[in-house]
């Protein structure tokens, strides 16, 4: 059972206190590692709907309150609006396959992605606005822009369905954070822009353009938002009970959004349409587009994170799935594609400049490790992703009923694999580097941390020489037997991990998804104009019994009293 057992544990979490139990730690290495979560004590449905988690490492020891020689770990459940509605009223919310729903509307889970903007952090996810919190005590601070901003998907008394991006983008020389709002039925949207104060943000409905599934990624060049249907399709009867029947479309836009010509004088914007497949989940772009918009493209074929295990399902090879993973997703039914495609906004022409396709590595859930100062970004040299493997045990037959045609069984391994961590060329994509996993370990996203941030005139986010080869990377492992961090020689991952970091053994977390890597850990800025919880609450309330417009009433003078 190489799938770790424990990665759906709905243990409390708690701050631990890691030491060195492999290889020798570098001086060099600083700053915080920070990843999301999902906590399962909130007993969802789909193991990806529970309430955000965000958890923060300080890279040296005897900081952040670890004794000396030991290394801080400190997960934090973010106390969101919808999380404090929840603990006063437990009872209301009702979890499903697509989300948590209750009375005050939908619950904003931002548990997947932490997103660094200088000193400041933020929680994201697909179906809720940006979260604020502060990077100390990881504490809500606030949602970004008002509700209706946003045009929610779905508008409710108190808490809106927002059908957003886990993946928006911070604007290094705008000053500003590019998000969407998309409409769940017709898959038409709209781009946002926050400028990092107010309690408002900007949106432009894009004409004549949809995203029909999601909106996971954007990615970005200087001049250029990169957008692309993602891979993640709502089954409309899977939400009133049936199972779920569809599959994710092989295909589908990707669309190219000029910034200047987001004018704060006009409601819309235009857009140029390429059509690419297979499918995508990440992407990612070179932010210098002086010869063309170039992107680094993790394809999805077989790859249906809408698709949870259940405990009555049967796996890949005719067993019944285990119970204790019951929530997880359906894993890769397909070996891993990336590509690099260049787009000419000009001619309409899509090319494929490079291709990575090994039949042995199978898919890429996490996102990839790649250096994200403006340096890097500009001139990036490598890309370092994680295969998570093949592993039927975690594959549903009903996935695979949904998915006939298209995927081709006969490329199953005999056995399942193990995880590999691997750098390919930025250009290219030739394979440079490779680690393997232990076949019971399962890998997170890896995260880049430059060596000498900030020195010799570069942005505090970039190293002496950037690109993401000088530098290590942090991966967070799964493992039944306790759980680790390792970190690598980003030039030579073959290395194997030079440090390795744990606790006492038997310490488990819950499984992590994206993570993000911060120079400093300092107080969220106080005295700064944001949304007030209480902003958003209107005569929409007059539609909720009293008692729980009351309660609403009630988190919002919580939140008012301990604002920043």
């Amino acid at each position: 059972m190489p799938i770790p057992r424990s990665i759906l544990g709905k243990d409390d979490p708690r701050d631990l206190d890691l030491e060195v139990v492999a290889g020798t730690w570098p001086q060099e290495v600083s700053g915080h590692y920070v990843v999301s979560t999902s906590d399962q004590r909130t007993h969802p449905v789909h193991a990806f709907f529970g309430d955000g988690i965000m958890a923060r490492l300080a890279l040296r020891p005897g900081t952040d309150g670890a004794p000396a020689g030991r290394f801080a770990w400190r997960p934090r459940v973010i106390d969101t609006p919808s999380v404090r509605l929840r603990r006063k009223r437990p009872d209301l919310f009702t979890a499903g396959p697509v989300g948590t729903s209750s009375p005050w509307g939908f619950v904003n889970c931002a548990n997947t992605a932490p997103l660094p903007w200088g000193d400041r952090l933020f929680a994201t996810w697909d179906a809720g606005r940006p979260v604020e919190i502060d990077p100390v005590t990881l504490e809500f601070v606030a949602e970004v822009g008002h509700r209706d901003d946003w045009r929610p998907a779905l508008d409710q008394a108190v808490l809106p369905l927002v059908s957003s991006s886990a993946h928006p983008v911070v604007d290094p020389e705008r000053g500003c954070l590019w998000s969407v709002s998309r409409d769940v039925m017709t898959g038409a949207f709209s781009v946002i822009r926050y400028d990092g104060t107010g309690k408002h943000v900007r949106r432009w409905a894009v004409e004549g353009a949809a995203l029909p599934q999601a909106a996971h990624t954007i990615t970005q060049t200087r001049d250029w938002l990169v957008l692309a249907d993602t891979a993640y399709k709502v089954d409309t009867d899977e939400v009133f009970g049936a199972d779920r029947t569809v599959a994710n479309n092989p295909g589908g836009p990707v669309l190219l959004i000029r910034k200047d010509d987001l004018d704060p004088s006009r409601a819309t914007v235009r857009c140029r349409e390429f059509r690419i497949a297979p499918e995508v989940n990440h992407f990612y772009a070179r932010y210098d587009d002086s010869d063309g918009v170039q992107v680094v493209m993790e394809h999805t074929p077989g790859v249906d994170i809408g698709m949870y295990l259940r405990a009555d399902d049967v796996d890949a090879l005719g067993r019944p799935v285990d119970p204790a993973l019951r929530g997880m997703y359906c894993h890769g039914m397909t070996p891993a594609l990336t590509t690099v495609l260049r787009f000419d906004p000009e001619t309409g022409r899509v090319d494929e400049h490079a291709r990575a396709h090994d039949p042995a590595r199978w898919w890429q859930a996490e996102l990839s490790a790649l250096d994200w100062s403006m340096e890097g970004q500009l001139a990036p040299t490598r890309h370092h992703l994680v295969f998570l493997g093949f592993h039927p045990e975690a594959i549903n037959q009903r996935a695979l009923a949904n998915y006939a045609g298209r995927v081709d069984t006969s490329l199953f391994p005999r056995e399942e694999t193990p995880a590999v961590l691997a750098s390919l060329d930025r250009d290219d994509l030739e394979p440079l580097a490779e680690w393997t996993f232990a076949l019971d370990d399962y890998p997170t996203s890896p995260t880049f941390v430059p060596r000498d941030p900030g020195t010799g005139g570069r942005s505090r986010y970039a190293g002496a020489r950037p690109g993401g080869h000088d530098g290590h990377l942090v991966v967070a492992v799964h493992n039944d037997d306790r759980f680790r961090i390792e970190l690598f020689d980003a030039a030579d991952v073959a290395r194997g991990p030079v440090a390795v970091l744990a606790p006492p053994r038997g310490t488990t977390v819950p499984f992590l998804i994206h993570s993000a890597w911060m120079p400093e850990a300092v107080a969220a800025p106080s005295g700064l104009d944001r949304l007030r919880f209480a902003d958003d609450l209107d005569a929409r309330l007059d539609a909720l019994d009293p008692e729980l417009a009351a309660v609403a009433h009630e988190v919002a003078a919580e939140l008012d009293a301990t604002a920043h």
